[in-house]
């Protein structure tokens, strides 16, 4: 039997964090009455990370190019299921997920979503950071924590851009809203199945450097559109901020 779902799982150097996810992906498994296949797309790790995800079962896909987009792009060509979702290394995905998504995507209204996240750890610094981008997710239902969208979807708005760093995935959403609106649907922002992110970032720069980035940000988009993609490969592709394994909830 093929897969209903199909869960990619883009990955660099995730041997520390990936375990919690797939813990937490079994565990959505046993709730839910289709097959779903995992794929971890790795995106050529020099540690344990394919090693552990096919010791638990899942496909591995290697993908070299070094962009984001490319990963999440390398996997979804190996999967098999109807559905695609996509999750980071470093989350850790609520029990009824993929009942939730298979019940959005059974509803003719919606295009795709995302379910949502919580963070693994609060402070002040990161509630005014989750603050500041909750009026954008009200705005235009783009959110994060799993998102998914059925195969057609995703095959239809080209997938995930390959020639940008970073925000690939607010451009995927971006279109596939545009695409539901041409079919008279939307975006599912669904309850019940937020996916736990990590807060390493915020461990590794600080609880208040996500706030103190937007400004600095705004700026080189502005004024340095090089300084954007230095900042860029920086934060999103320099191997740091990887020693630390993901808190218990």
């Amino acid at each position: 039997m093929e897969p209903r779902i199909s869960l990619v799982v883009p990955a660099r150097n995730e041997s520390l964090w990936l375990p919690a996810l797939l813990d937490s992906v079994h565990a959505a498994r046993a709730r839910y009455r289709g097959l779903v296949e995992v794929i971890v797309a790795d995106n050529v790790s020099t540690d344990e990370t394919a090693e552990i995800a096919r010791s638990r079962g899942c496909r591995v896909k290697t993908v070299e190019k070094r962009v984001i987009g490319a990963v999440r792009n390398g996997g979804a060509r190996a999967a098999r299921g109807e559905i695609l979702a996509f999750v980071d290394a470093d989350s850790r995905i609520h029990p009824d997920t993929f009942d939730v998504v298979d019940r959005c995507l059974e509803d003719g209204r919606f295009v795709g979503g995302a379910t949502g996240v919580s963070m693994e750890r609060m402070s002040l610094g990161i509630a005014a950071a989750y603050a500041a981008l909750l009026p954008l997710v009200w705005a235009t239902r783009m959110d994060t924590g799993v998102v998914f969208c059925r195969r057609s979807d995703y095959e239809a708005v080209g997938g995930y851009r390959e020639d940008v760093r970073f925000a690939e995935d607010v451009d995927f959403l971006w279109k596939l809203r545009r695409l539901g609106r041409s079919k008279g649907q939307r975006l599912a922002r669904p309850r019940g199945a937020k996916a736990v992110t990590s807060t390493r970032k915020f461990d590794e720069y600080g609880d208040w450097h996500y706030v103190t980035n937007l400004g600095r940000s705004l700026f080189y988009l502005l004024f340095d559109r090089a300084g954007i993609h230095r900042f860029a490969d920086d934060y999103w592709y320099g191997d740091r901020a990887r020693h630390s394994p993901p808190r218990d909830t």
